[in-house]
């Protein structure tokens, strides 16, 4: 197992590598247009030289990567070519929000996605069809919409909850809550539509093995046989949705953000993109491939725990 972990960190590693050496080479490819992007259309040619060769765009582009990793190794992004601000300070207080957006979406996802998927492959009935009617509402209303319908519900026509903003946990656990639970509910129907379904798929998968069979003729206790015996095995694929639904929350949460006025990573990259910031949105795009490459990460270590079929040799 402690192969297989070394292995899949340095391919992780070996990945950050090669996606942030061409993400670069597109960001900052044209140095002059990004000067007069800095600079604004009425500046003329030499001060736009200029400007170039004072951000350090002048030199060869693998020149300007390496000393750019470099200060990735230490923890230094650069800072904004706008604002002057570090890039790795405006990170730091944006992705802690980003991240709790994701986080508590995802456990809300595993627990309900695995009650439901369970239970509707055990019993179905009235959980069956209701699992399966989550399953097209969620496939058919896009979260953007259903964060809307949720505002005019439950923040303007019952003002229970705010419409936007955040509260950090550090200043109010309560006010943190309340703050991300409209747009925790407006990523939650979409997650759990593809979790549970593959859950229940799984579920009934493996349900239908003759193992299953064998293991009831022996009067192995039916708790038993579907925790130790049956979850394990449906578990895998469920993971991997679970995987892929987590990764495309972070395309969800940028919307999301938007529409809560959330402070995250999400609004910081669509301002640094319209005003031409490459090394803020350099180091967006670096956290998210880094947060994509964490969670593949663990689904891997997870899928070769349930599977020790799959560890690398």
């Amino acid at each position: 197992m402690f192969r297989t972990i070394v292995i899949l960190l340095l391919r992780s590693v070996g990945v950050l590598l090669i996606v942030s050496f061409f993400t670069f080479c597109i960001t900052f490819s044209d140095g002059i247009g990004i000067a007069r992007s800095v600079l604004g259309l009425s500046a003329s040619d030499e001060q736009v030289a200029a400007k170039a060769a004072e951000l350090g765009l002048d030199r060869p582009l693998i020149v300007q990567y390496l000393d750019w990793l470099s200060g990735l190794v230490t923890g230094d992004l650069g800072a904004s070519f706008l604002t002057g601000q570090s890039v790795t300070e405006a990170l730091s207080t944006r992705v802690p929000v980003t991240l709790s957006l994701i986080i508590l979406t995802m456990i809300l996802t595993t627990v309900i996605s695995v009650v439901l998927g369970v239970t509707s492959a055990l019993y179905g009935g009235w959980i069956d069809r209701a699992l399966q009617f989550i399953s097209v509402l969620g496939a058919a209303i896009p979260g953007y919409i259903l964060g809307i319908g949720l505002i005019f519900a439950f923040a303007i026509a019952i003002p229970y909850f705010p419409a936007t903003g955040y509260i950090r946990a550090t200043d109010s656990v309560q006010g943190w809550l309340w703050s991300l639970t409209l747009p925790v509910l407006a990523l939650l129907v979409g997650a759990i539509a593809n979790a549970a379904a593959q859950f229940r798929g799984s579920m009934l998968d493996a349900l239908s093995q003759d193992y299953v069979r064998t293991l009831r003729s022996r009067g192995i206790p039916e708790s038993q046989l579907l925790f130790r015996h049956v979850l394990r095995n449906a578990g895998g694929p469920g993971l991997v949705v679970l995987s892929l639904t987590t990764l495309g929350l972070f395309g969800g949460a940028l919307f999301i953000e938007a529409i809560f006025a959330l402070p995250g990573v999400g609004l910081l990259s669509v301002s640094a993109a319209l005003a031409g910031d490459v090394p803020m949105v350099m180091g967006v795009v670096v956290v998210v491939i880094v947060l994509v490459l964490v969670v593949n990460l663990l689904a891997d270590v997870l899928g070769s725990l349930l599977n020790p079929k799959a560890r690398i040799r």
